[in-house]
């Protein structure tokens, strides 16, 4: 199994950190590949992640209303790939 990161978008150019809003999908839930897994927002905007590719999400590494630098991983999928 591969273990890819979910990072922290730039939903600005300004924004240098992000709050996780909400969690779409739970730990031990398949996603699909630009499957909409959390809400993340700046203090200015809000927007989706979406998972970089298909597989189990394996690990979340932030709580809803943490603030995450951009860029930091927020969450890992486990890929059948290897």
């Amino acid at each position: 199994m591969t273990k890819v990161n979910i990072i922290m978008p730039k939903l600005g150019m300004t924004m240098k950190k992000g709050t996780i809003v909400e969690w779409k999908k739970k730990v031990g839930e398949k996603v699909e590949k630009d499957e909409v897994i959390a809400i993340v927002e700046s203090e200015k905007l809000s927007g989706e992640v979406k998972a970089p590719t298909s597989g189990v999400l394996a690990e979340v590494l932030h709580a809803v209303g943490e603030e995450v630098p951009v860029g930091e991983a927020i969450a890992i999928i486990e890929t059948e790939e290897s």
